[in-house]
């Protein structure tokens, strides 16, 4: 039987294909791509926020106020960006 590789062909192969699928990927969807690191990063966080509470937090709850805390972190970001820049806005 033959192999079928199709998972080879559409993966890049070194790490500069990888750097231009992930810039194709953040140029035609960049909403997805951000949602998709902003829970990756979150994969870093809860478990820290659920280690550092007690035990009457659950790890949904953990992972609910670990995802809070990133997004009050990025309107702030936003909300500077636009206080010192709005004439881009």
């Amino acid at each position: 039987m033959k192999r079928n590789d199709l998972l080879n062909d559409v993966l890049p192969r070194n790490f500069k294909e990888t750097i231009e699928l992930a810039q194709m990927l953040w140029q035609r969807h960049p909403i997805p791509v951000q949602l998709f690191l902003a829970m990756c990063f979150n994969l870093i966080i809860a478990p820290a926020v659920y280690a550092a509470a007690d035990e009457g937090l659950t790890k949904k709850a953990a992972w609910g106020l670990s995802l809070l805390g990133l997004l009050i972190v990025a309107l702030a970001v936003y909300l500077l960006v636009v206080i010192f820049q709005p004439e881009k806005f």
